[in-house]
């Protein structure tokens, strides 16, 4: 029993870890939305931040909060969507470079 309690807290953790392995070159976050940059242009976003069209690689991520993997049970609300960023983050609203990820293997 008592090796029961070490290590299944062990296992948890590396199930955890596992899921690193899609973001490994970006930031793991969790979206309202993401947006293609055409989307995001049409709506008027990427002016209200100061983005241009030809900055944006990737998906927008759309009001992100940093998504803790190494915690235990870790994942979005129902409302968001995970995603990975590799870009940076302008006017605390839009993030660039997001791709979709799946934390929930």
């Amino acid at each position: 029993m008592i090796a029961f309690r070490v290590l299944a807290p062990l296992c948890l953790a590396s199930l955890a870890l596992a899921g690193t392995t899609q973001c490994n070159t970006g930031s793991a976050k969790c979206c309202d939305s993401t947006q293609t940059a055409t989307e995001a242009e049409n709506s008027g976003l990427l002016s209200s931040v100061g983005l241009n069209l030809g900055d944006v690689t990737g998906l927008l991520g759309v009001n992100c909060d940093p998504l803790d993997i190494l915690a235990l049970g870790a994942s979005c609300n129902a409302n968001q969507e995970p995603v990975c960023c590799t870009g940076n983050t302008f006017g605390g609203l839009v993030t660039v470079g997001c791709s979709p990820i799946n934390i929930n293997t």
